[in-house]
């Protein structure tokens, strides 16, 4: 019904910024709350951000609080994350993801129904 497709990722040093953008095809882009999840090699794949499908609510991960920002464009249909101050530890393939609901359990993986390829990101010391 959607798909999903991550840009913005690329190599950048610490304390640095990137955007990232998620475009959506399909069912418009107002029908799903939508996700960011990331994934290093080795390791389980972790939550960072989620927005709700009219952007009125969002969930941080705690390791991302203050330093990521998640938002929408739905009459582009496509959700962002802009990540400044970046850190080594933020080094990872990141997956945006679709849901048909908002939850407050939207920082569970098991929530989303669809999901892009990822693009990646590395943050050099």
């Amino acid at each position: 019904q959607v798909q999903l497709v991550e840009s913005g990722g690329g190599l950048v040093q610490a304390g640095g910024s990137l955007r990232l953008s998620c475009a959506a095809s399909g069912r418009t882009a107002s029908s799903y709350a939508m996700g960011w999840f990331r994934q290093a090699p080795g390791k389980e794949r972790e939550f960072v951000a989620a927005i709700s499908q009219g952007g009125g609510s969002k969930n941080y991960a705690d390791s991302v609080k203050g330093r990521f920002t998640i938002s929408r464009d739905n009459a582009k249909n496509t959700v962002y994350l802009q990540m400044n101050s970046l850190k080594p530890e933020d080094t990872a393939v990141y997956y945006c993801a679709g849901s048909s609901y908002w939850s407050t359990s939207s920082y569970r993986a098991t929530t989303y129904d669809y999901w892009g390829q990822g693009t990646q990101v590395t943050v050099s010391s």
